[in-house]
């Protein structure tokens, strides 16, 4: 590991900047938004159900999900807020998923924010900290077959479709993209 990602491994203290947003680390602060982001149709629909029926649950995914990972990685899920109003919108990240052996970029929005390039925006700074900050030599991107706003945005960030996959847990086939 170099010098430079060995700086960046407290990764939970940055913040990053885009033209419209700040991103920073989720955070407990961040548990009434969790649950409701995460208990969004779209979000159900084209992620999952995460289980989140409460704040208290939103609490501890973040605890047992978001926050080990930036402490052994340095990355993980941050939280999309636009410098104008400072509205919390959505989320992105680069997380280590179960079944696959190339790290995940991941990103969802409030359904108010969508369609107007906040998720291309944040994507792209958090797969640049990844490859540049961090040093990783590649990212992998997954979505379901319907989900065709997300496949554009993928391919929008350099990711070329290479397979089906299934990840542990689910049964469902997923579009498996990855950088080149």
């Amino acid at each position: 590991m170099s010098l430079k990602n060995q700086e960046n491994r407290q990764g939970v203290d940055n913040f990053y900047e885009t033209e419209r947003l700040i991103l920073r680390p989720m955070n407990l602060e961040d548990a009434e938004f969790i649950f409701e982001l995460y208990n969004s149709p779209k979000f159900i629909q084209y992620i999952g159900d995460r289980g989140i029926k409460t704040v208290s649950d939103a609490e501890d995914y973040i605890k047992n999900r978001f926050l080990p990972q930036f402490e052994k990685l340095g990355y993980g899920n941050y939280l999309m807020m636009t410098k104008e109003g400072n509205h919390k919108i959505g989320g992105v990240g680069i997380f280590e998923r179960e079944g696959l052996e190339v790290v995940d970029i991941g990103f969802s929005l409030l359904n108010e924010f969508e369609g107007k390039g906040y998720a291309y925006e944040a994507a792209l700074k958090v797969k640049s900290i990844g490859m540049d900050d961090f040093g990783l030599q590649k990212i992998s991107a997954i979505t379901t077959k319907n989900n065709f706003s997300s496949q554009k945005l993928i391919e929008k960030l350099g990711l070329k479709f290479q397979k089906f996959v299934t990840i542990p847990g689910d049964s469902e086939e997923l579009m498996y993209y990855e950088t080149e």
